[in-house]
C-alpha cells in the first residue's frame, strides 16, 4: 500500500489557482484512473480534474466555493504496489482496486466500463451538483435538451413532480411575525440561500470590474431594416427542409466586418497591466449566449474569413456548444468584440456592458414594425435599435457614433454587406 498526493496540476494560460465548484468524489470511493475528480473553475473556463491513477480516495481539500492554489494538495489516494512493467490494464486497475479492499474486475470489466462511460447520462456540471445535492439519479429524469439532455428546468420539474407525488397536499407554511425596531412588525417567510459560485460568480466578479473600472460611453441608433428582413425571408425560403432559418446575427456579423477596418481601434483589447492597445487585424467576434449555467460568450474566429452562411453556421455551433456546457476553453476566450442580442425580448433599448478586455459590444433589439417618415410620407417600416457600448477612454464618442452610423448604412442597403471596399 502507498498513498498518493495528487495536486492541483498546472491549468495553463497562467492560472495560479482555481475554485472548487464541486467535487465527484469523496473519501472512501474507489476511484479509477482518469475518473474525474472534482470540476473546478479557473478565471478562463470550467475544467473537469481526472484522476491520475486508480485507488481509494483518502482525503479532499477544498470546499465548493473555495480557491485552491495550483501546486497545492488536491485529493489524497491509497494506491497498491505498482502493477508489473509491461502490465496489461485491467492488470493495474485490479491492483489499485485490490488495494482499496474493492476486489478485482473481470475480464470484461474494461468492455464495461467504457460502455458505462459512453452511456453516462448527458447533461451540465451544475446540473449533476444540484442532482447530487438533492440525492436524485440522473438516470430517472427525462431530459428535453438536444440527445436527450438533462437540462436545468428538467432537474426542476422532475422535482415539482417527485414532491407531488410523494406528497398528495402540502401544508401551508405559516408566515412568522417578528418584533422590528420602533415597535414595527413585519412578516417573514421562507428563504432560500444560494452560494454565488463557480460561472454565476465569474459572472458577476468579471461584470463588477468591468463597470467599476470602465468608463462606459452607450450609444444607441435605430435602423430600418426593412429591405434586410426581405432578404432573411427570401434566402430562408430557400432552405431545404429542416435547415435552420437565418437570425440577423450573421448579417450583422458580416456587416461588422466591413466596418471594421475603418474603426481598428473597437476591435482592440486593452492590457491593463502592460498599459497597452492591442489592435486586432482577424476579428473574432464573441456571441454573449444564456445558458442554464449563467452569461456565456462562445467566440466565433476569422469572421473576416467567413460567408454569411459559414457565420450563421459556426454561431449555431459554438452557441450550441456553451449552452450544452461542451465549449472548450478555447471556444469561450479571445474574442475581440462582442454582439449581443436578447432576441424576442430584446426590448427598445439596453445598455450592455463590455466583455473586458474587450473596448466595444454592440447589442441587438428588437426589430418589429413601426410607423417610420420615408420620404415625406409615413409609412410601416420594419425598424429595430442597436445598443451599443464603448470604452471611453480609448473610443471617442465621435469614433463609437461613426461606427455605429456605418453600420446602419450597411444594415440599410443589405447588398452593401457583401462588397468589401464599399
Amino acid at each position: 500500500m502507498s498513498r498518493y498526493v495528487f495536486k492541483l496540476p498546472d491549468l495553463g494560460e497562467g492560472t495560479v489557482s482555481a475554485e472548487i465548484v464541486g467535487w465527484r468524489v469523496q473519501p472512501g470511493d474507489v476511484v479509477a484512473e482518469e475518473q474525474v475528480l472534482v470540476e473546478v473553475m479557473t478565471e478562463k473556463a470550467a475544467v473537469e480534474v481526472p484522476a491520475p491513477v486508480g485507488g481509494k480516495v483518502i482525503a479532499t481539500t477544498g470546499r465548493p466555493g473555495e480557491m485552491v492554489a495550483v501546486g497545492a494538495e488536491l485529493v489524497v489516494l491509497e494506491t497498491a504496489e505498482a502493477a508489473p512493467v509491461g502490465a496489461p490494464p485491467a492488470a493495474q486497475r485490479n491492483a489499485a482496486l485490490e488495494a482499496a479492499g474493492a476486489g478485482t474486475e473481470a475480464p470484461a470489466a474494461a468492455g464495461v466500463a467504457a460502455g458505462d462511460q459512453r452511456s453516462r447520462v448527458l447533461t451540465s456540471p451544475a446540473v449533476r451538483r444540484r442532482a447530487r445535492e438533492a440525492g436524485l439519479d440522473l438516470k430517472t429524469v427525462r431530459g428535453s435538451g438536444p440527445q436527450g439532455r438533462i437540462l436545468r428546468r428538467d432537474l426542476e420539474a422532475h422535482t415539482v413532480r417527485a414532491a407531488t407525488s410523494a406528497r398528495p397536499a402540502l401544508a401551508a407554511v405559516p408566515a412568522v411575525t417578528v418584533p422590528a425596531a420602533g415597535g414595527v412588525r413585519r412578516e417573514r417567510g421562507a428563504t432560500e440561500e444560494i452560494k454565488v459560485i463557480g460561472v454565476r460568480r465569474l459572472i458577476a466578479q468579471r461584470m463588477s470590474e468591468s463597470k467599476r473600472n470602465i468608463p462606459h460611453f452607450a450609444y444607441v441608433e435605430e435602423v430600418d431594416v426593412s429591405e434586410l428582413e426581405s432578404l432573411r425571408r427570401h434566402l430562408n425560403g430557400r432552405l431545404q427542409p429542416g435547415t435552420p432559418a437565418l437570425t440577423y446575427l450573421p448579417f450583422l456579423a458580416l456587416a461588422l466586418v466591413r466596418v471594421v477596418a475603418d474603426f481598428p481601434q473597437c476591435n482592440a483589447h486593452y492590457d491593463a497591466e502592460r498599459g497597452v492597445i492591442v489592435r486586432h487585424h482577424a476579428v473574432h467576434i464573441g456571441v454573449a449566449t444564456q445558458t442554464p449555467e449563467g452569461l456565456k460568450v462562445p467566440v466565433v474566429r476569422d469572421a473576416q474569413h467567413r460567408s454569411l452562411w459559414e457565420l450563421a453556421a459556426e454561431m449555431r455551433r459554438v452557441t450550441a456548444a456553451a449552452r450544452a456546457g461542451k465549449a472548450t476553453r478555447e471556444e469561450l476566450t479571445g474574442s475581440t468584440l462582442t454582439l449581443t442580442s436578447l432576441g424576442k425580448l430584446g426590448g427598445i433599448a439596453s445598455t450592455p456592458i463590455i466583455n473586458a478586455p474587450e473596448v466595444a459590444i454592440i447589442g441587438v433589439n428588437r426589430a418589429l414594425e413601426r410607423p417610420a417618415v420615408v420620404q415625406g410620407a409615413i409609412a410601416v417600416r420594419r425598424m429595430m435599435n442597436l445598443s451599443s457600448s464603448f470604452d471611453h477612454r480609448f473610443v471617442d464618442g465621435y469614433d463609437a457614433a461613426a461606427m455605429i452610423q456605418a453600420l446602419k448604412e450597411r444594415l440599410e442597403h443589405p447588398a452593401t454587406i457583401f462588397m468589401n471596399g464599399v
